[in-house]
This record gives C-alpha cells, sequence and structure tokens, in this order.
C-alpha cells in the first residue's frame, strides 16, 4: 500500500479537487446516473464551488496527497439533516481519483476527517450514499465501519432520473 499524507485543502486546491470531483463521478456514476446529467458537471462549475468551500470552511476540506498530487478529498461539517444534534457531523463527500481506489487513500481521509469531527465536538458521523453505488457501500460498511439506518431511504432527483439514497452512522470514535 502506498502512504498517503492528509492535510487541509488550500484555495490552489480547488481546481485539483474539482477535476478529481468530476473525473470521479463519471466513473463511479457512469452507470448509475444518466449520461446527459454526468455530461453537464463540468470542472468549472465544482472550481467556483469547491473554491467557496475552501474560503468559508463549509464543509472543512482536506486533501489526501501522495507525493506532490492531490489524489482525493473529503468535505466535512455539521450534519445537514433536519432535526439532527449538534453533536452529529457529516461527510459531505469523499472522493478519490479511480486509480487510487483500494490503495488507502480513502481511509486516510476518513480518518482525517474522523479527527476533525472530534475537534468540533461531534460524537456521531452521518452520510448519504446511492443505494446501487456498491463501491461506496463496501467500503464505508466494511473499512470505515458505517451502519445502514433503516429506514433512511430518500428519492435524490439526478437530471431525468430519481435515484434512492441510504444514510450511513457510526460513532466518531
Amino acid at each position: 500500500m502506498s502512504s498517503y499524507s492528509v492535510r487541509p485543502a488550500t484555495p490552489r486546491d480547488a481546481k485539483t479537487i474539482a477535476e478529481i470531483h468530476v473525473a470521479t463521478w463519471q466513473v463511479a456514476y457512469k452507470d448509475l446516473m444518466p449520461e446527459d446529467y454526468l455530461a453537464k458537471i463540468t470542472v468549472e462549475k465544482r472550481q467556483a464551488y469547491w473554491r467557496e468551500a475552501i474560503e468559508f470552511s463549509e464543509p472543512q476540506l482536506l486533501v489526501a496527497t501522495e507525493g506532490d498530487q492531490v489524489v482525493g478529498f473529503v468535505g466535512f461539517d455539521r450534519s445537514r439533516d433536519a432535526g439532527t444534534k449538534s453533536t452529529v457531523g457529516e461527510i459531505w463527500a469523499l472522493y478519490v481519483l479511480p486509480e487510487h481506489w483500494g490503495k488507502g487513500a480513502g481511509l486516510a481521509l476518513w480518518d482525517g476527517a474522523r479527527e476533525g469531527l472530534k475537534e468540533e465536538g461531534c460524537t456521531q458521523v452521518t452520510l448519504w450514499v446511492l443505494l446501487r453505488n456498491e463501491r461506496a457501500l463496501r467500503f464505508y460498511e466494511q473499512a470505515a465501519g458505517f451502519k445502514r439506518e433503516m429506514p433512511s431511504l430518500k428519492s435524490v432527483a439526478f437530471g431525468s432520473a430519481k435515484l434512492e439514497e441510504i444514510r450511513l452512522k457510526r460513532s466518531v470514535d
């Protein structure tokens, strides 16, 4: 396994984060989301979003690096779900370049986010995953120790398709 370092994202990382976001969506969601929806996700749009997220720390962003190359990122903060306690955090996004899947970058990012959530006083953490995204579910459940929260299914529109997401949860410790 390669060794990955994790550090806070800086404004100069915004374009690379956007490139990772788009590239990962194109591969991970290829058979899950409509092609026309995936085609509309551009680096330019994502770069503006991530630049603002870095500037305002909402969500907080960490990047995984291998040497000088940024290979993944995680965004985390308080839960966005209505009615949750202030001690519940959420992984808003966790993406790693496909060529680094299964090599430890995702776990390094999860560990970094968990430490950040702990510092924020969170005791629980949730995240939402597309129900048909088997790779992500396997990672979160088997490698990161999350459990599915039943019944938490919700339908989310992605272009012309409505897809089901499920919430996963675990303690921060």
